[in-house]
């Protein structure tokens, strides 16, 4: 089962805390890394936004995506949260067999 990193934004510390702990609580995620102090620009609903945003990188199976996808818009409070995957093509094997023993 391939390992996957998730890239995913929230719009405070405290909402990327609850988004982490659902993930890790379902086993969605064997690790979920929380990055704040990110500054985007991009355009919504017509019009150029700027906001402070915080980074979440979580470790999880490409076969879980689905599921942590959906997680995610269910506590999420933006109506399209960011929530992308990055394949992993290699690595420490102790790592990714370490993710795949911490998920469903």
């Amino acid at each position: 089962m391939p390992a996957i990193f998730v890239y995913m934004t929230a719009g405070s510390m405290e909402e990327a805390n609850k988004v982490a702990d659902a993930l890790i609580s379902e086993r969605l995620a064997a690790c979920v890394n929380i990055l704040p102090g990110m500054r985007s620009c991009y355009y919504w609903k017509g019009k150029v936004e700027r906001d402070e945003e915080v980074v979440l990188i979580a470790k999880s199976k490409e076969a879980l995506l689905p599921l942590l996808v959906e997680k995610v818009k269910e506590v999420h409070s933006y109506e399209v949260p960011c929530v992308v995957s990055i394949p992993i093509s290699g690595g420490n094997p102790d790592f990714l067999d370490w993710i795949k023993r911490e998920t469903r």
